[in-house]
Parts: C-alpha cells; sequence; structure tokens
C-alpha cells in the first residue's frame, strides 16, 4: 500500500497512491494514528501537490557511514557500532520544496537514502521483532553542508537545516527492502546507484541500537546511510532521488542569497 499527503491548494491530506502512481484515493485522518477509511474522493497525481509524505511528531534521527563505498571515497574507518545523530523535524521538506542552501556554507552535498518511518510507540526492540514497529519506507535526501560537518565537528547543524531532508514521493507500506537499488541524479545525471543489500547495519539491528537510546514515536524517521557518490550541488541544480520499489522525487536547490 502506498500512502501519500498532498493539497489540492486547501488543508493537507492522505489518501492511497495506485500501483501506477496516477491516481490517489482519499482517505480520513491521519493513517499513522486512524483506521483507513476512504472519502470516496480521487485525484490524479499530476493535478495535486505532493508534500512530505510524514512530518515527524519528535524526531529524525540519521545513521552516517552506513555503506562501505561511502566511507571509502570520504576516507576514514567503517563504524563498529551505528553512528547516529539527530535532525528536528523542521528539517523536513517535500517533493519539489525548493531546498534553501545559506548563505555561509559553500559545500552541499546530496546523499540518496532509504528512510524508515516508525508506526507504533516503541523501546528496546529486538532486531528480530523490527518489522512489527515499521509503518512503512519512503526515499529521502539528506542534504548536508560539508563545510560545516567539517568545520563543526559534530553533525546537527550540517544535518538538520531547514529543508536539508526532503522525503518522498509517499510510504510504502509493504517492501522487501533486502536487496533495493538506491540512486540519485543532479540534473538529470545520475551520480549514484547503489543496494541496500550493501548496508553495513541492516534495518532491525538499526532499529534495535537506536530504541535502545530513544524512545520511538509514530511518525519517527530513520535515515539508513547512503552508498558512493556523494557531490556537492550548485545553486539551480536540480536532484532526484529514487528508491527501488517506491519511487521517485526532486528538489530544485536555491542559494538562500539569491532570495
Amino acid at each position: 500500500m502506498r500512502i501519500c499527503r498532498f493539497t489540492t491548494g486547501e488543508d493537507p491530506m492522505f489518501g492511497l497512491v495506485d500501483g501506477a502512481g496516477a491516481k490517489i484515493a482519499e482517505i480520513t485522518g491521519d493513517p499513522l494514528y486512524t483506521k483507513i477509511e476512504l472519502t470516496g474522493a480521487t485525484h490524479l497525481v499530476d493535478e495535486v501537490r505532493l508534500l512530505a509524505p510524514v512530518i515527524p511528531r519528535s524526531k529524525v534521527i540519521g545513521i552516517g557511514k552506513n555503506f562501505a563505498d561511502h566511507i571509502a571515497e570520504m576516507g576514514g574507518e567503517a563504524p563498529e557500532e551505528p553512528l547516529v545523530f539527530l535532525m528536528p523535524n523542521t528539517s523536513i521538506a517535500g517533493p519539489d520544496d525548493p531546498v534553501i542552501m545559506p548563505n555561509f556554507t559553500t559545500e552541499v552535498s546530496y546523499e540518496a537514502e532509504l528512510a524508515v518511518v516508525i508506526g507504533r510507540l516503541c523501546k528496546d526492540v529486538k532486531a528480530e521483532e523490527a518489522a512489527s514497529v515499521i509503518f512503512g519506507y519512503t526515499a529521502a535526501n539528506d542534504v548536508t553542508a560539508r563545510d560545516l560537518q567539517r568545520g563543526d565537528g559534530q553533525w546537527a547543524r550540517a544535518k538538520g537545516m531547514d529543508t536539508f531532508n526532503p522525503l518522498g514521493p509517499w510510504i510504502e507500506t509493504d517492501l522487501d527492502v533486502s536487496d533495493l537499488r538506491v540512486i540519485s541524479r543532479v540534473d538529470g545525471e545520475t551520480r549514484q546507484d547503489g543496494s541496500t543489500a550493501d548496508l553495513i547495519f541492516g534495518i532491525g539491528e538499526l532499529i534495535e541500537y537506536v530504541s535502545a537510546a530513544f524512545t520511538l514515536l509514530p511518525g519517527d524517521v530513520i535515515l539508513t546511510g547512503t552508498p558512493a557518490g556523494v557531490g556537492a550541488v550548485a545553486s539551480g541544480s536540480r536532484v532526484e532521488i529514487e528508491v527501488e520499489g517506491i519511487g521517485s522525487f526532486s528538489n530544485p536547490f536555491v542559494s538562500a542569497s539569491n532570495d
């Protein structure tokens, strides 16, 4: 089942997207908290504005250095345990929303990732039970200001600024994530093309590790890491993110100094 969040120009709504990704059947309420019931209204995807499929009530949890090839391109060693960082929910953006690059950074990069959406309140979840707390999966761009990442010595500002975490195009609730292609394109040119089969720490391991430290709430998002091929983005470029089995979305990158 594909669940999207969208607007026709009024308040955001949720809907079920058909297999072709062309039509939306409108539903009542927020499916994270209420039973899915159809309203009877339908919309064409091309005639609505897709929004970020979830706005975390609590937090976005990032995982760094979770692909060996990405570690190699950036330098350094693979972590012995998952490398965890937090981002505020104000970093979330949706499909086609501009990613605003502040004038105090000069090296902004894209990172295509599979994102996990948590479906219920949970703590101390064992890896083998992780599927029971997952609502679904979406695609993410873990935008990063590399110069701030190096200079700050930690990643909160470099990865957590407003609009730096686009999600989309919708949530897929039924998906085998053991071997999915994770792709980024800049102005139509493929830059990353990896697979979730190469994750150092798998989804179950990540949920066990993260939930030992933090209580997870419905709508919390866990980013699972990015494959090799990251690079800087210039103002005016458009970055597309695709995860096999979910779909793709893109965002223009805009310099704040040009606004």
